[in-house]
């Protein structure tokens, strides 16, 4: 396993309906994604525990994707992954965001 730390600054307060969200399966080819709320000065954290060994820039590629998309402030991200594809990363990054901020129908 590796353990990969992100940094982001200048988000967004998150809706924060549901307090933390939890999406996705740890399971062969997928992982999980859950958002905490934090007090963060404003700043972003995501944690990545990966099988997928030597994928940090891939890592910091897709996260800073997500970052442009979701600026969120004071939240912490754990990502559980197995091998996921980027694709599949983005997917699970958006449901977590919109389970945090109380979005699904």
């Amino acid at each position: 396993m590796e353990q990969l730390h992100f940094d982001f600054a200048g988000g967004r307060a998150a809706k924060n309906r549901a307090g933390h969200a939890l999406v996705g399966v740890v399971a062969s080819g997928n992982l999980e994604v859950m958002i905490e709320q934090a007090a963060l000065n404003g700043r972003m954290q995501v944690v990545v525990n990966t099988a997928a060994r030597g994928f940090g820039k891939t890592w910091q590629a897709v996260l800073n994707d997500f970052h442009v998309r979701h600026p969120l402030a004071d939240v912490v991200i754990s990502i559980n992954d197995v091998g996921a594809t980027p694709a599949v990363v983005n997917l699970r990054l958006d449901q977590a965001v919109e389970a945090f901020e109380g979005q699904d129908s």
